[in-house]
């Protein structure tokens, strides 16, 4: 059978590597993702919110995400246990409670009645993950992503609060 087409209907892959797509993603060889970076206050509520590339590591953002909030104290993980954000949070008149990574020299001493209040953090997570317009990243924009994150905190806290 011969094919007496003068066009071919055939479209551009999937993956595509057009100039369309969605703002802040970046491929890696698992394929597109991002990453939700936060700062939340003492209730719970994002501050501060920064999207990056899914393989960007988390102590990378930290004083991007904690310059200019005045603060007593900054609670976060091991990821977050590097020099450069103790020595910034120090200078900044904070108190650090940040567990020490397992392979540091020194071992740290951290307040641990306080940093089980981190829960915090994981529960803005949380809600944000049960949404899925957040949860696959929906919104085509980077900057429509960010505008949902707070939408979507203070549409639950208030759910709460009533």
């Amino acid at each position: 059978m011969a094919d007496d087409r003068c066009q071919s209907y055939q479209s551009a892959s999937p993956c595509g590597r057009g100039k369309r797509g969605q703002s802040g993603y970046v491929p890696d060889k698992r394929g597109l993702n991002t990453k939700i970076h936060l700062t939340v206050d003492a209730h719970g509520m994002p501050v501060r919110i920064l999207i990056t590339e899914g393989t960007r590591a988390d102590c990378k953002e930290a004083v991007h995400l904690i310059e200019g909030i005045s603060a007593q104290v900054m609670l976060a993980d091991r990821g977050y246990d590097t020099n450069d954000i103790l020595a910034y949070a120090v200078s900044a008149g904070m108190e650090t409670v940040i567990p020490p990574k397992k392979n540091r020299r020194e071992q740290r001493e951290y307040d641990k009645y306080l940093y089980k209040l981190r829960h915090l953090v994981e529960n803005c997570f949380l809600i944000l993950k049960r949404w899925r317009g957040i949860a696959t990243r929906y919104a085509k924009t980077s900057d429509a992503f960010i505008a949902t994150v707070p939408v979507r905190c203070i549409a639950v806290w208030a759910a709460i609060r009533s």
